[in-house]
């Protein structure tokens, strides 16, 4: 049996401190537990939902039901020693190798395009129930797709589509990349000067221990602690462009019950956040629409208890997303794990997509997508990264990773799927290795349209039409996964060589992603990386990223706590808003 080897990341200089809670081990998709500014005052838990060591339970929450102990706003160092000094605090992106067979420098090597779809290799076109049409070309036949065959068979429908993707676990279908097409962050050559292509468009100190999750080039949401016991944080949007940050919410909607707010996500459509009682062990789910700052009234999307640990958060176009999973330990243990949206403002809401086993890690928001990794409806643990369209709610994208390997983080630019492990296994060839990985160029999947057609539709019958949402999207997610393992497999691959903390996001033709103390922008084609400064008394994580997706503007943040050698302190969250060159 294939195993899992524990993540190797030393960190010779790290130092534990009474500060704010890491946004790594406390924000609202955190694993070591949620709340993030409130918790730093008072912290919620329930089971531990640790992914280290390969834990097998993780899910991206805790549940609610009980009362941490232990220092308030204490955390868990990640990774690597904080330098002192804006000229020292560039990261070392060859400052913390692993050592061992497993954790040795891969050779460099020369990206292989994507073979783009040309004349001579048209194909033809077959109509998916639920996933649009999908050009199957002869690269998918000299490959030896499973399902080909069923798949051009129309009159089949999605039933027959399904049956061939997930009998069983010898039909998988999963991404297969060599080590010789995979480059690394290793074998990137530094940007001294990272003025030179990030340009800083403002700044703004908010209160110390503040998060902050961006999803647009306009705002970005803030969870604030109060400087009072109640409510423990309130909710704040920051303008991207003049750097001013406006409270919106003050109070938790249900604070004369005992609920504080917990977790929050946006984008320029609305507002979704998580409240909880923590003595009772409820949550509560409420969204609403947003016009510039102006908050619509409060929906309450769903309420639950600590057989089931409190949601994960998205936003994206005009929905909210909510993901949900049974407590490993509650009665609920056995149901489905599942990802619901809603329309900001509205009352009625609908499960996107329904998982027979606890999805991998919380989802990602971007501008018109969410992405999620539930388990692959087929025999065996597998993870399948999917995209979810906001608008239509359907799956867009699909692909499943090799039994077992379980993503930490997700994210989706032009080139396609990323995703990045916090541990190194002993199979998987050129995806073995810690860290994140993403396509070197865009990757060609064949997949032309999204949305049911008309054509689908009569194909599909009366079958069709009976399936709910989330079966329609589980059926379409098996046949586009059986189609994107090739161009994805056939892609050359970037890994960030360093344990990942956050879901990388993209500005133009920059990968921004967090290193061990700085947040790094990596030029793909040119094979060359920049290092963002770490401000003096930041802490343990240093500059941490905000920002998910791709867009024009890139956020980062620091909670500094630092007393200079003249007795003057500092205390507070500095954000900062970049633009990228290029």
């Amino acid at each position: 049996m294939p195993q899992r080897k524990n993540r190797q990341n030393p960190t010779p200089h790290a130092r534990r401190s009474n500060r704010a809670p890491s946004p790594a081990s406390s924000r609202g998709s955190s694993r070591a537990g949620r709340g993030g500014a409130a918790g730093g005052a008072r912290s919620h838990a329930g089971s531990s939902a640790h992914k280290h060591n390969g834990a097998a339970g993780a899910s991206g929450t805790r549940g609610i039901g009980s009362r941490a102990v232990g220092a308030a706003g204490s955390h868990a160092s990640v990774g690597g020693s904080r330098r002192g000094g804006a000229a020292s605090s560039r990261a070392n992106l060859g400052s913390n190798k692993r050592s061992g067979a497993a954790a040795s420098r891969q050779p460099v090597h020369s990206a292989r395009s994507v073979t783009p779809r040309t004349a001579n290799d048209q194909g033809f076109e077959v109509t998916l129930p639920g996933a649009g049409e999908v050009l199957i070309t002869r690269r998918h036949f000299l490959y030896g797709l499973a399902g080909v065959a069923a798949l051009t068979a129309l009159g089949g429908g999605g039933y027959a589509i399904s049956q061939v993707a997930g009998s069983d676990s010898g039909s998988v279908t999963t991404l297969k990349v060599p080590e010789s097409a995979v480059f690394s962050s290793d074998d990137c050559t530094q940007i001294e000067d990272a003025s030179t292509v990030a340009a800083l468009v403002s700044s703004q100190e908010l209160a110390y221990g503040t998060l902050i999750w961006a999803n647009s080039d306009t705002t970005a949401a803030c969870l604030i602690p109060a400087e009072t016991a109640k409510p423990l944080a309130q909710v704040g949007l920051l303008s991207l462009t003049s750097g001013t940050c406006t409270t919106v919410i003050e109070h938790a909607v249900g604070e004369d019950e005992g609920f504080e707010i917990y977790d929050v996500r946006s984008c320029d459509d609305g507002l979704i956040w998580a409240e909880a009682d923590i003595l009772e062990g409820i949550w509560r789910v409420y969204h609403a629409t947003l016009d510039g700052l102006v908050v619509g009234t409060p929906v309450l999307a769903e309420e639950g208890t600590s057989e089931w640990e409190m949601p994960t958060l998205a936003a994206a176009g005009g929905y909210a997303f909510w993901q949900k999973l049974p407590n490993p330990e509650g009665s609920a243990q056995l149901e489905n794990s599942t990802l619901t949206r809603a329309a900001f403002g509205s009352s009625s809401s609908e499960v996107v997509y329904s998982s027979s086993g606890r999805f991998s890690c919380a989802p990602c928001s971007t501008r018109d997508a969410v992405i999620c990794a539930p388990r692959a409806d087929v025999n065996g643990t597998y993870y399948q990264l999917t995209r979810i369209e906001a608008e239509s709610g359907q799956v867009a994208d699909a692909l499943v990773l090799p039994a077992s390997m379980k993503p930490y983080e997700l994210g989706f630019s032009d080139a396609g799927f990323s995703f990045a492990f916090d541990g190194i296994y002993n199979y998987g060839d050129g995806i073995a290795n810690l860290g994140t990985y993403t396509p070197a160029e865009s990757v060609t999947t064949g997949i032309l349209g999204n949305g049911t057609t008309e054509e689908s539709e009569a194909s599909g019958g009366a079958a069709t039409e009976a399936l709910t949402l989330a079966e329609r999207n589980a059926t379409a997610a098996a046949s586009i996964a059986q189609f994107d393992a090739i161009p994805y497999g056939d892609a050359s691959w970037f890994r960030f060589a360093r344990t990942p903390l956050t879901s990388p996001a993209w500005c133009g033709k920059w990968m921004i992603v967090k290193s061990t103390s700085a947040v790094c922008g990596i030029d793909l084609s040119a094979r060359e990386y920049f290092a963002l400064d770490v401000e003096n008394g930041a802490d343990d994580y240093g500059e941490f990223l905000a920002s998910t997706g791709s867009g024009k503007r890139v956020v980062t943040y620091s909670n500094i706590d630092h007393t200079d050698l003249t007795g003057e302190s500092t205390k507070h969250c500095l954000v900062k808003v970049w633009e990228m060159a290029g």
